[in-house]
């Protein structure tokens, strides 16, 4: 099993991701990782959906997404993680699931979030976890599709604040 990709997305699989992320980064698999859209049935198919001609999809809660990913389920593919939120994503490198980078796509703005970019709002918990992960050095990107900058997301956070 490969890690192609990894990306927290509120929006999970949708036209940029189905279509551009997953042929840019050569996933065969996208990986859905999130607690309560496992348990939510409409979330489910439309994520059924949205998955893209060809590609193998898996919808997990973080817990089974690391047994999953730690067990070989996958050995056969090259998987691209997309989690709801950056805690999602955290947990996962947290319980060992070897995520060295992680690009943030879409996080709206909620109340008690700060947009630090236009397609993306992080809390003040996000901005800890962002803070911690990045000091254990996992790089942690702001993109919205694959052809605008790779860019660090502590200059979009320093920015802010």
């Amino acid at each position: 099993m490969t890690i192609v990709a990894a990306r927290v997305d509120e929006r999970m699989i949708h036209g940029q991701v189905a279509m551009v992320w997953t042929n840019t980064v050569g996933a065969n698999r996208l990986m859905v990782v999130n607690d309560e859209v496992v348990r939510d049935e409409m979330a489910i198919q439309g994520l059924k959906i949205a998955r893209p001609a060809g590609k193998k999809l898996a919808i997990s809660s973080v817990a089974k997404a690391i047994e999953n990913l730690q067990n070989g389920k996958f050995a056969d593919d090259q998987v691209f993680v997309i989690t709801r939120n950056i805690p999602d994503m955290a947990k996962l490198i947290d319980g060992g699931v070897p995520i060295k980078a992680f690009n943030v796509g879409n996080l709206s703005e909620k109340p008690g979030t700060k947009k630090i970019k236009p397609s993306v709002a992080v809390s003040p918990d996000d901005i800890a976890i962002i803070r911690r992960l990045l000091k254990q050095g996992v790089t942690i990107t702001a993109q919205m599709v694959p052809n605008e900058s790779a860019t660090s997301i502590a200059t979009f956070i320093d920015k802010a604040e």
